[in-house]
Parts: C-alpha cells; structure tokens; sequence
C-alpha cells in the first residue's frame, strides 16, 4: 500500500504530478486561523470581493491575543468576530481554547486537508489529517476556493515499535526524533508515522509528535485513522466521522528512520533550539526558576490529568514559579470533574487561561537570567519574552518533577506512575463556537482604530539597482528573530504601519531606521545564512520587511513556509550558487540585478549579481515555478489572484 500522505495527496490533486520537487496544487477542504495571524488574513479575503468562503469548513479562533491590556486586541476580536458572521466561518471565542487542540477535539475528520495560518496546524495529523501551517494569505486563497500549492514533498516513514515506559511520554518520542533530525533535517518531507508501536499512543499523544514536527521543518506530520482515532472521535460524540485509513508498508517511504517506544528515555532540548537535545539526566541537577506546563504541545486531557496525578498530595518547590494552561475549555470543564483541578490549585500552581499565553511570549515571562523549563514546542531567543532567560522544552513528567525538586529532574525519581484513565465519553459544550449569520447580507465589518488598510504591492521592475545590504545574518534565523512575538508587538498585526517597526528588532535595534531612510532612494536585502525564516508561519516576517522596501533576500537555503510567504509578497528569494560567496558580501554593500524581470520571465535559474562596493560579481539562483515566477513579477499573490477567484 502507497503511504496516506501520497494518498490523500493523490485524492485532492488538482494540478501537477506527484513526483517528489515537483509543484503540486492540492484542493483545500478546511481551513483555520487565529488571531495574531487571522485579522491580516481575513483582510486580504476582504481584497478578494467573494461574499462568502468556499471551503467545507473554515474556523477562526481566538487564543493567542487574549491578553487585552488596551482596546487594539479586543477591536480586533470584535473585527474577526464580525468577518466570520458575513463570510461563512464558524468563531472560537476567547477562553474556548486553542486553536489546534480544539481543532483536533471538534473538527478534525481523518482523510481531509487542512491549511491553517499558524506552523503548527500539523497537530490534526494525529487524526489522520494532511495538515499543512501555512502563511495567511495562502489560506485566504484557499477560502476563495483556490488550491494550495506546495512542492511534492518526499515521504519519511517513520517506523514505531515496542511501548512507552512509565515516565517516558508523546514529547520523548518527538525529542528523541528532533536529536536525531535537528531543525532542518526534514525539510522538504512529510514524517508518516507506522509501524506496530502505533497502536500504544493515544490520538492526543499523537497529536504531540505531530504538533512539534514542525520544528524539523517537515511540510507536516501524519498518522492513520485506527481504532484509536474511532475511540476518540466516539468520546466526542462525533463516531459517525470516522474512516479507517490503514498505514502504509515498508516499500512506500522514500526514507525510514526506526524507533523503539521501549527504548526511549525521558529527553530535554537545551536553550534556544528545540534541537538541541540530551537526555535528561545528563543535565540534571540545574536549579530552576520556573516550569509552564500547556501550549498546543502538551495541554491535553491526558497531559492535564498526568500532570494532576504527580501534584496530588505535594507542593511545588518553594522556589518554583509555576503555570498550568489547559488546551481547551473542555479540558479544563473534565478536569473540575473530578478532584484534578483541585489537585492543580492545592500544589501551589497557577491556574492560567486556556490559551497560548507563555508560548507566544504573552504573559508568565520568567525573570532575569531564569532558568524555565516548558512544555512548549519552541524555545527560540527571546520568544519567552525575556532576552536572557534559558528556556528547556521537557515532557509534563519532566516538568512536574522539575517543579517539585526545584531543579531538573529525571522524572524516574517521582516514584510509582499514577495510571491515568481518560472517560470514553467527554463533555460537549459548543456554546463557544459561534456560527455564522444566517443573514450575512445584514452583517456590517466593524473596524477598530488599530486595523490599517493593506498597502499597494508594487510589480517587479526591470533592474533592481541601488540594492543595499541592509542585514547579514547566520544559519537558522527564525521567524521570531525577524518579526518577534510577545505581548508589545501582537496587538499590532493589523497594522502593517506600526508592526514593522519591530523587525529584526532583538538583532539589530537600528534596522526599521535604516530600511525606512534606504528606501527613499532604492530597495533593500537581508544575507541569510541556512534555514532562513525557520519556525512561525507568521507572513508579518515577509510582509514587514516588503512594506520596509526589501525586494530581494539571498541565503544558503530557506525554510519552507517562509520562502512562500516572500513569493506571496513580491520578495525575490535566491540562493547563492557556491556558499563561499556568503563570506564575500558585507552588510552595506551596494547590489545591482539588471535584467531581473526578463531573466525570471523566461526560464533562466540563473542570475549576476554584481556588487558595486567591492567591484565583483557573483552568482545566485532560484528555484521559482512557472507560477511562483508569475506572482513575484505581479508584486505578489495578492495582485496575481485579486480577480482569478471572481
């Protein structure tokens, strides 16, 4: 049997072939969004003039602006709130959970396509979902009714046997293939998971892998549907979505990479990479200042419940700050079910709101030079909100244990594993999810103050000249190093204006200065290392820096979703021929394209770049389809699809 991504790929073709590198166009069934990323998207739906989305399924969710310090977040809830009435789009309101856990517990159905404006969307593959994060104007496109175009990617099987031992969970098995990939290792792939041990992990642990193989840069992460995934759908009361899609044999992955459950041991990724990981007993004994438990990671009912078991009867370290986030509302209403949530309160715990909160950086920052211990999926350079602390990424049992010794412990030494049992049958409460109007004709957009219009996208010129080195950065420069997230710069992300301001402020404060005065005289361009734009789907880290006049990026390589969300906004992404030549160019340095448009009208990889400052030449290519070719030379996907959906 072929592998069910090739499948499910293979059922919504709609354009290309599937040959691995070769660009494809698949039809999109859902779509979600939230709200750091959703209000930009759903202007640009606006910019389509469809007066209705054209999907079977689109969902906006509210979780990761919640914190509402002033007007900016609560206007644009009231604006995504409105958008979703009129256009046909169910609404999460604040406090229902987070996007991709209530994803998985109320929509996601085995066999569908699912894009959604966040990098972690691939957590519905633990359902048997092709779950894809994308950038938010590609998922507007899809919401018109458009395909979503991505490069076949390759199929990495990933093989399971054997059990989990006690005090080993979901997060040891992504760890474990994070030590063993790093952060690039999987890009241009999608990790299918199959063999005997499949059947030992729960939908929600499953979930888990699939959430943070994002940060192998895989295009996105699967499972079967089994009778796991039909128990699951059964206990929220929607047994009737369910379809088997059995896992595919040896003979249909492109590569294979084993792991035995029972061999695995609990793991930690060290600052500030979530591939940076070690056993944890190799770091044990480090004195800690914090622990969070939650994020789309590991805030499940099991996760909670786990959790709960080992606080039962203790009390957090004296020295311990801790913070718990379930999931979902469903999760935290299970929880007061039983005596779990007073076990939580009564550790000395606090109770925080079921949303993103601490991973996005809105909220719990720990202090100076902390040492914090998370049960997130990224552990990036000041993505905690506070620049110097050391952020690990562990398990729930690391993590509690860690909050009752006060330094990082092995979760082995809690003693016996309390035996978690979750009820087949789970609360149903909807009454969060508001559907849209019945008579959207009546409905009126409401804009607050903050949402500023979307801007002109400017078509390529003939020759880029006057093109200045504004930024040389290394390898592995994320989305969060470009456009960070946190509570001072999230509540602007309707507004282009004021949010790019912020860019590449954490590496260079003087950056937005610079680019604002270049641009009166020319274009700009960032020098980038391997793995440019890693992490987030966040469009802002393209869309900023276009409103700021950057026309090209040159690297070593790119990171999937952030290389199309350049394209989408007429941002020329190359890479140097030889990599030697990264050495050469210096910030401040003077480019020169010349007959860029012509070259990238026809069909030349190839193109000169002749620096002005040094007097030399060198060699850069791209990798555009014919497609890809056609957007940046409109200004970007906007312009290139404003009318093909009408």
């Amino acid at each position: 049997m072929t592998s069910i991504a090739r499948k499910i790929l293979k059922e919504h073709l709609v354009e290309g072939e599937l040959r691995t590198g070769k660009e494809i166009g698949i039809k999109i069934d859902h779509t979600l969004t939230q709200d750091a990323t959703g209000t930009m998207a759903y202007l640009q739906f606006e910019a389509m003039k469809l007066n209705k989305v054209r999907t079977e399924l689109s969902v906006s969710f509210i979780d990761h602006n919640t914190l509402q310090t002033d007007f900016k977040n609560a206007d644009d809830h009231r604006y995504l709130a409105s958008v979703a009435a009129k256009y046909g789009i169910k609404f999460s309101k604040p406090g229902n959970g987070i996007c991709h856990q209530v994803f998985l517990e109320r929509f996601a159905r085995p066999g569908k396509t699912l894009i959604g404006s966040d990098s972690h969307t691939p957590t519905a593959g633990g359902m048997g979902v092709l779950a894809i994060g994308a950038g938010g104007l590609d998922v507007a496109v899809a919401m018109g009714g458009g395909p979503f175009y991505l490069k076949t990617p390759k199929i990495l099987g990933i093989k399971l046997s054997g059990s989990l031992p006690d005090f080993v969970s979901a997060k040891d098995v992504i760890l474990e293939l994070l030590r063993r990939l790093d952060v690039k290792g999987g890009v241009g792939t999608i990790l299918e998971y199959f063999g005997s041990g499949v059947k030992n992990l729960t939908v929600p642990e499953r979930a888990t892998i699939s959430n943070m193989g994002a940060e192998t840069g895989a295009t996105t992460s699967i499972f079967p549907s089994d009778e796991m995934t039909r128990k699951f759908l059964e206990s929220e009361g929607r047994g009737e979505q369910w379809i088997g899609i059995e896992y595919g044999s040896d003979a249909g992955f492109d590569e294979i990479i084993e792991i035995d459950l029972s061999r695995l041991e609990p793991l930690i990724a060290r600052p500030h990479s979530p591939g940076r990981v070690v056993p944890v007993s190799e770091i044990e004994g480090l004195k800690a200042d914090q622990v969070a438990i939650g994020s789309c990671t590991n805030s499940s009912l099991k996760d909670m419940m786990t959790v709960a078991a080992f606080l039962k009867g203790r009390k957090i370290h004296e020295e311990i700050e801790m913070g718990i986030a379930a999931g979902s509302r469903q999760v935290l209403l299970e929880l007061s079910k039983t005596s779990a949530l007073t076990d939580i309160i009564s550790s000395g715990a606090r109770l925080l709101e079921t949303a993103c909160g601490p991973c996005i950086g809105m909220g719990f920052a720990p202090r100076s030079n902390a040492v914090s211990v998370r049960t997130f999926n990224r552990n990036f350079y000041g993505r905690s909100g506070t620049l110097n602390a050391n952020i690990y990424l562990a398990s729930p049992e690391t993590a509690v244990a860690t909050a009752l010794f006060g330094k990082i412990t092995d979760p082995r030494k809690m003693g016996c594993h309390p035996k978690i049992t979750l009820p087949e049958k789970l609360i149903i409460d909807d009454s969060m999810i508001i559907e849209p109007s019945n008579d959207p004709d009546s409905v009126t957009i409401i804009r607050g103050p903050n949402i500023a219009p979307l801007p002109e996208f400017s078509p390529l010129p003939e020759d880029i000249t006057n093109l200045t080195v504004l930024l040389k950065v290394e390898d592995n420069v994320t989305t969060d190093d470009i456009m960070p997230a946190g509570a001072e710069v999230l509540p602007y992300r309707s507004n282009l204006p004021k949010i790019s301001e912020f860019v590449f402020n954490q590496i260079d404060p003087s950056f937005t200065y610079r680019a604002i005065e270049n641009k009166k005289r020319g274009f700009g361009t960032i020098i980038g290392g391997s793995n440019y734009g890693q992490g987030s789907s966040r469009e802002h880290a393209a869309l900023a820096p276009m409103f700021l006049g950057i026309k090209v990026v040159i690297t070593k390589s790119f990171a999937r979703i952030h290389r199309d969300n350049l394209i989408n906004f007429g941002i020329l992404p190359l890479t140097f021929s030889s990599e030697s030549d990264y050495d050469t160019i210096k910030q401040a340095d003077e480019l020169e394209l010349k007959g860029i448009l012509k070259i990238l009208s026809k069909d030349g990889r190839s193109i000169t770049v002749h620096d002005k400052t040094q007097g030399i030449t060198f060699e850069v290519i791209h990798d555009l389809s014919d497609r890809e070719r056609a957007i940046v030379i409109a200004g970007g996907k906007l312009n290139f699809t404003r009318n093909s959906l009408i």
